[in-house]
């Protein structure tokens, strides 16, 4: 019997987990988590086609074939729907620069009284909200026209407006040709908010577990900074969003960019949640507070659940359906043992259990949201939007893990 040769996919598994192929992995996986690289090559690329575009075009514009590259690197430092905008922007600019040069070249002598105007009016005009970032291309614009184009403004003017423009539009062609779909910096910015999050409950559940409540420089010292990771979160999912708009790559990645849309939605409920708690621990259960609003016997509950809650935000992230018949389970344990805990507290004793109540009420929520959260991403599964691994005889474009040799679908 001769021997069964090896199908194509044994042979597309042995190269991806042999050597070579691991380290092609990491190097195309650092590519994809670091977008401004291929910008770079994508803007060099365009400045050098407009250059040639410059220099190629007729006199006058081939006396200036400088100002097609900067049209070119404007259009190509941004996604494609927004190269298209800040281009039309960049137009106006210019059309607003040159309308208030050559007024004050027509109406005062060259000198310091007109530069003052100019730059006065362009300052005044770059404000125009419709112009955005490129407001700024007004004045440099307007002082162009006034200063180096006063001798031949004609042509000047001209060739200045018309090569930057011609040089944007070859950056769109460029921008659309590789358009940016920056998913995995997106990913990785939500991977940090998640694991600030646990991070801040898993500390919140140390602070409790001493045998005093820490005073209010301790709780300081055990915040983080959930608000400047959120905003980073929310801008780059933002911005991977905006960079799906006219994006013919973004087909191909649609089921993940919706499943990184939900995500973002579903880890900003739950930072508003952290810092309610967090803001309601440090403010009520502190060491110079006259009554704490949990005692030596509600904190170690309290803690277990914040550790559970941790846990289960931990778990919903890198879990399959397999792998999580029901996340909840043990934060509804805890959480119900501190219920439990704070109705004998309150039957054996007088006191305040407000703000206890309120903290069994905030993990309450934080339970039902992450029930809610396993079940979306149960469904997602079920469908195939999570699937990230897509078809790994595809393109090739494919990032290889070292441990048992799984093969994910490189993001873009």
């Amino acid at each position: 019997m001769g021997l069964v040769p090896p199908r194509p996919a044994q042979i597309t598994a042995r190269v991806r987990t042999s050597r070579t192929g691991v380290l092609t992995g990491r190097a195309l996986r650092l590519w994809a988590l670091n977008p401004r690289w291929s910008m770079a090559v994508k803007a060099s690329v365009a400045a050098a086609l407009a250059w040639y575009v410059g220099v190629l075009a007729p006199a006058p514009f081939s006396d200036y074939p400088y100002y097609a590259p900067l049209g070119a690197v404007i259009a190509t430092s941004t996604t494609v729907a927004r190269s298209v905008r800040e281009t039309a922007q960049t137009t106006g600019a210019i059309l607003l620069g040159v309308v208030i040069a050559r007024l004050a070249d027509a109406f005062l002598d060259p000198g310091a009284l007109s530069i003052a105007v100019v730059v006065c009016l362009a300052t005044l005009g770059a404000g125009w909200s419709r112009l955005g970032e490129m407001g700024a291309y007004v004045t440099t614009t307007a002082l162009f026209v006034l200063v180096i184009g006063s001798g031949d403004p004609g042509d000047f003017v001209g060739a200045y407006a018309g090569l930057v423009v011609a040089g944007a539009l070859v950056g769109i062609g460029v921008n659309f040709a590789f358009p940016p779909l920056p998913l995995s910096p997106s990913d990785v910015a939500l991977d940090g908010l998640r694991d600030t999050l646990a991070d801040q409950l898993d500390s919140l559940a140390d602070g409790l577990r001493g045998d005093r409540p820490p005073t209010a420089e301790e709780w300081d010292d055990r915040r983080f900074a959930i608000r400047p990771v959120l905003e980073k979160s929310r801008a780059a999912v933002a911005y991977a969003g905006e960079a799906s708009k006219g994006n013919w790559h973004a087909r191909r990645y649609s089921a993940w960019s919706v499943a990184q849309a939900r995500r973002s939605v579903m880890l900003e409920k739950h930072a508003n949640l952290v810092d309610h708690l967090t803001n309601l621990l440090t403010e009520t259960e502190t060491q110079t507070a006259r009554d704490p609003a949990l005692g030596p016997d509600l904190r170690p509950p309290a803690a277990d659940a914040l550790a559970e809650y941790a846990a289960a935000l931990r778990a919903l992230e890198v879990s399959t359906d397999d792998s999580i018949p029901d996340p909840p389970t043990a934060l509804q344990h805890a959480v119900d043992a501190l219920r439990d805990a704070v109705r004998e507290q309150r039957s054996r004793r007088e006191g305040d259990f407000l703000a206890a109540g309120a903290l069994v009420l905030g993990l309450d929520r934080a339970l039902r949201s992450v029930g809610a959260d396993a079940d979306e991403r149960r469904a997602e599964e079920e469908a195939g939007v999570d699937d990230v691994e897509g078809d790994t005889d595809g393109d090739g474009d494919g990032e290889t893990s070292e441990e048992g040799g799984a093969t994910e679908q490189l993001r873009p």
